[in-house]
């Protein structure tokens, strides 16, 4: 995945939408910021909104197209949202039905699409101080987990915190704190360090989704809010059909890091 760092964001959706790239963004075009994916129905989308809104740490809203409408105006210019992302889910009545490497076949003309900050945006920066982000150096997916923290509910919407798992040296946990805090609509800050019994995961080595990686000795798991929580509210409400990215295959965004605040939320 490394191999697609120096991507601009154009030519890596290009390859995405010619399924060259199937596989998770972790690493690919360093410096811009990526994004999880929800489309639901209109009728849903207004919870949806105020489950977002209440959430904000798993669910920082980046960009909602209107009603039908699967082009970005914001994150990107005209990128092609049921395309441009390297695999998707899809889910009915709760339960996933299909895995597909282009959506454009369940498209509909009531969809709206939310797209969601992605953690996978900061870890530039973890690794520009040293900090090594496993799942990149081993080349696989992140971890991730659902929890026993719960969301705050909103119209059909309630549902389990999922969080994504990072492990890393004692002495770099305070460190990873104050760079991810800099960026509060790509999750911010860790939400949970140590003890994953505390939060309710039973077998680190067994994420609910995504790839276990290495914990080495004396390091300890860090843990972040993650966009994957809307899918795991997802399962409890069954609203008639989802479309969401695939955990790990994100939508990567035109805008840098270091801009997205001042972009889009000054």
């Amino acid at each position: 995945m490394s191999n697609y760092s120096d991507l601009t964001p154009r030519e890596a959706r290009k390859l995405i939408r010619e399924e060259v790239i199937t596989f998770p963004t972790a690493g690919m075009c360093n410096g811009y910021a990526q994004a999880n994916l929800v489309i639901l129905p209109h009728k849903h989308a207004e919870d949806f909104k105020l489950f977002a809104k209440y959430n904000p740490k798993p669910c920082p809203i980046l960009e909602i197209t209107e009603p039908g409408c699967f082009k970005t105006k914001i994150t990107a210019e005209n990128a092609n949202i049921i395309s441009d992302i390297p695999k998707y889910f899809i889910y009915k009545n709760g339960s996933k039905v299909d895995e597909c490497y282009n959506a454009e076949k369940y498209w509909r003309d009531d969809f709206v699409c939310f797209l969601i900050g992605c953690s996978f945006s900061f870890e530039e920066a973890l690794m520009k101080e040293g900090i090594d982000v496993r799942h990149i150096t081993m080349g696989c997916n992140v971890p991730m987990y659902k929890t026993n923290i719960q969301c705050k509910p909103a119209g059909i919407f309630n549902g389990p915190y999922v969080v994504s798992m990072r492990p890393m040296k004692d002495e770099d946990v305070q460190k990873a704190y104050n760079i991810t805090g800099k960026f509060p609509h790509v999750h911010g800050s860790p939400i949970h360090y140590g003890s994953p019994e505390k939060i309710g995961i039973k077998d680190i080595n067994k994420p609910d989704y995504g790839d276990a990686v290495e914990i080495k000795d004396g390091e300890i798991p860090v843990f972040w809010a993650c966009g994957v929580t809307p899918q795991a509210a997802i399962e409890i409400a069954k609203p008639e059909i989802v479309i969401t990215h695939a955990p790990g295959h994100m939508f990567i965004t035109d805008i840098l890091n270091d801009e997205l605040e001042q972009r889009l939320f000054v």
